[in-house]
């Protein structure tokens, strides 16, 4: 008896391990014509049914839905009576899962293949201990899981104004950390005279990883997962990082769905890893010149709000400083970024990292980017675009500096 308990109990570890896999599911990319199609595809997200929207766009933009194959003709059905214009644009999800990363790891950390929580903090390590007069480790707080939140600051001169760098609030967006500590590296490494510059009179907080639990179980358990992993319902775990912030919360562009990929939480700040980034920025508001965050995909350059269309009261620089960004990003390799407030150039949101840091610290400059592609591989860009990814981030950040620099900001 006390073996067939035994084997029961490893069994059930092991079911409970397993990795989710998405064989066969596809990814159709919807045109958004109307008011009632917007209803009626909403109406699909959080219904615990398979479907999994990777991007739920507003009238006159395109949404792009997952479909699992046991809901295909469930689906041709819908877009069959909703008179829908869409098109097949991923033709087997888990076939890019499984090509993500190459088939043999390089010894070094050399952005060639995606890297865990403890690899990239053990990276981060190595760079504190080879350059300890310049880059110190903090700690933004304790997850639900009670992992750490880490981050590194790179400061030459404590007088220099800062940039903030917030990446992967959303767990299967691995580009952003990946770009985020590629770019910490040309920091530290770079003999191009404009990134020594960046590096030495500018102070760099970096957080290569906020959504420290969810991204864990991307890696481990469930690739497309992106919210955080509280339990706040019985069926559906996790609340939408940035959807948890206390401005404008759950006002628009939310859901109270505990199942929804955008639930807000059952309240502003129900989220342990939102509170501490909070708590952390408040005691360094007053270095803060420019705020980022770091998000995948669609390749997208963002500014406030996102709850409204209204401008804001530095529309005009914010939209200037946009404009030299992703005019530099395209010189490298031709990749075009759409740029503007993220409430009329991509979808309306509430709650966001970037929202709450610019309306709370009155920071000047708050973007979000959303990095490659367009949808061809959505969340799953594999590991070879990681370099290039970052090489047009560096020289948008060059020009947003420069820009910044003759407004008067850094």
């Amino acid at each position: 008896m006390k073996t067939i308990i035994l084997g029961l109990a490893l069994l059930s570890i092991a079911m409970a391990i397993e990795k989710a896999r998405f064989d066969n599911y596809r990814v159709y990319s919807i045109n958004v014509d109307t008011v009632e199609q917007l209803k009626e595809l909403r109406k699909l997200d959080g219904n615990s049914d398979g479907f999994e929207f990777w991007k739920l766009a507003d009238v006159g933009k395109e949404a792009d839905l997952m479909v699992p194959p046991h809901k295909f003709a469930d689906f041709e059905e819908m877009a069959q009576a909703l008179k829908l214009n869409y098109y097949l644009k991923i033709q087997n999800v888990q076939a890019l899962i499984d090509n993500e990363n190459p088939k043999t790891r390089a010894v070094d950390f050399d952005w060639t293949s995606y890297y865990t929580y403890d690899e990239i903090y053990e990276w981060l390590d190595v760079q504190l201990a080879t350059y300890p007069t310049i880059l110190s480790n903090f700690v933004v707080g304790e997850s639900f899981q009670n992992r750490t939140i880490r981050g590194v600051k790179l400061a030459y001169n404590e007088a220099n104004p800062s940039i903030f760098i917030e990446a992967n609030i959303h767990a299967r967006e691995w580009i952003t950390s990946a770009t985020a500590t590629w770019f910490l590296n040309e920091l530290l490494t770079s003999t191009d005279p404009t990134i020594q510059d960046l590096a030495r009179n500018i102070n760099w907080y970096i957080v290569p990883i906020f959504n420290v639990d969810g991204f864990v179980y991307s890696h481990n358990v469930n690739r497309l997962w992106r919210k955080t992993r509280f339990p706040h319902a019985h069926i559906c775990y996790g609340t939408d990082g940035n959807r948890n912030f206390g401005f404008q919360w759950n006002t628009i562009g939310a859901s109270s769905n505990p199942c929804s990929e955008t639930f807000a939480g059952p309240n502003a700040w129900s989220e342990p890893e939102t509170v501490h980034l909070a708590d952390y920025l408040r005691g360094i508001s007053s270095e803060i010149k420019i705020y980022l965050s770091f998000h995948s995909y669609g390749q997208y350059f963002l500014f406030p709000y996102g709850h409204t269309g209204e401008h804001v009261g530095n529309y005009e620089e914010l939209y200037a400083v946009a404009n030299k960004t992703v005019e530099a990003i395209a010189v490298r390799y031709g990749t075009a970024y759409r740029y503007g407030p993220s409430s009329t150039v991509l979808y309306e949101t509430s709650g966001t990292s970037v929202d709450w840091a610019y309306n709370e610290f009155g920071i000047r400059l708050a973007y979000t980017f959303e990095f490659r592609d367009r949808g061809n591989y959505g969340f799953v860009l594999p590991a070879d675009q990681i370099i290039p990814n970052g090489l047009e981030i560096k020289d948008g950040i060059v020009a947003m500096v420069a820009e910044s620099r003759v407004r008067g900001i850094l």
